[in-house]
């Protein structure tokens, strides 16, 4: 007898709570003091990250739109025909709607997201103004193995990892990721990415400190979403965000700073910090092109192109699985 859908639903935000709790626990004990960033994107964080891509301070999105738009046709011609196109960590899917719209090869498209409310309204969307694409969403962590729909098996495969998210990784677990994207899309594969580029520290500085706060607000929803989902005693206000760019590591980072000696209670647990002590949520790497392609070189993948706006801020690259 199958599972009502119900206790289905239940028992997988149970399994997340869980998984999340221990993350929390595991990161707060650490030194120093981490949180993963794939807990930005509940539904409130997602809403706050689109917001974010709207603020004139954020060029990486804007660049990105611009670099997609002008040279759309020239990525899909390099996608295998008849194949699945799979875009890692989704959110919205403005920037695949433009890669399809020049992709009559692309069959089916699959999102993978770890935020299934965003991932379902997305692509019932999509589903309505594309209804002669497949569109088989997958709720998972995309940096964790998952199964692929059944409907794309034995159909070639392309990823999609547009945002420049290979960013937030460090350039270890950055190769790691593509290693793992080869082994998800197989022989013969083409990886579509988006880079952040090397640029002046001042314009870094800005899109990550917007006038507005709303990154601040971003950052701080972490610690709002452990209040929400692990009933932790924590006051967001006691923390401020802080993004700075780190020029020896060429990464922006970002840290919610304790504003005060506090004890934070979550999961049972209860985590001291000092004033001035910080939670450190994010990096944001930049490359160049060609640090980037070795980088890709060096877990697998051989550059195929590169194309970037006017300006040089950001990059889009396409890889092909090496042989």
């Amino acid at each position: 007898m199958s599972m009502p859908a119900s206790r289905v639903a239940r028992y997988e935000n149970e399994i997340a709570q869980s998984a999340f709790a221990r993350d929390v626990v595991e990161g707060l004990d650490a030194r120093p003091k981490r949180l993963p960033p794939k807990y930005f994107y509940d539904a409130t964080g997602s809403r706050l990250f689109e917001a974010i891509t709207q603020l004139p301070e954020y060029y990486p999105t804007r660049c990105e739109l611009a670099i997609l738009r002008d040279h759309a046709a020239e990525i899909a011609r390099l996608l295998p025909a008849d194949s699945a196109l799979v875009e890692f960590g989704s959110g919205s899917s403005r920037k695949a709607r433009i890669l399809l719209a020049a992709a009559p090869a692309v069959r089916a498209y699959v999102p993978v997201d770890i935020s299934p409310q965003m991932l379902r309204e997305e692509a019932a969307a999509l589903e309505r103004d594309r209804p002669d694409l497949a569109v088989l969403p997958v709720a998972a962590d995309f940096m964790e193995p998952f199964a692929l729909p059944p409907e794309i098996a034995g159909m070639a495969r392309a990823g999609f990892f547009p945002g420049s998210t290979i960013g937030n990784f460090n350039p270890p677990d950055a190769a790691a990721f593509l290693r793992h994207a080869g082994r998800m899309l197989g022989r013969g594969a083409v990886l579509v990415i988006g880079v952040d580029l090397v640029k002046d520290a001042r314009l870094l500085h800005a899109a990550y400190n917007d006038a507005a706060g709303v990154t601040a607000a971003f950052n701080l929803n972490l610690l709002e979403r452990m209040r929400r989902e692990l009933g932790a005693d924590v006051d967001p206000q006691a923390f401020a965000h802080k993004a700075f760019f780190n020029a020896g590591r060429s990464r922006i980072e970002m840290h919610l700073v304790s504003r005060r000696r506090q004890k934070l209670r979550v999961a049972g647990r209860v985590i001291e910090f000092r004033a001035g002590e910080s939670i450190h949520t994010e990096n944001s790497y930049k490359y160049t092109v060609e640090s980037f392609g070795a980088l890709a070189r060096g877990a697998g993948w051989q550059p195929l192109a590169a194309w970037s706006d006017a300006a040089g801020y950001f990059s889009v690259q396409a890889l092909t699985l090496a042989q």
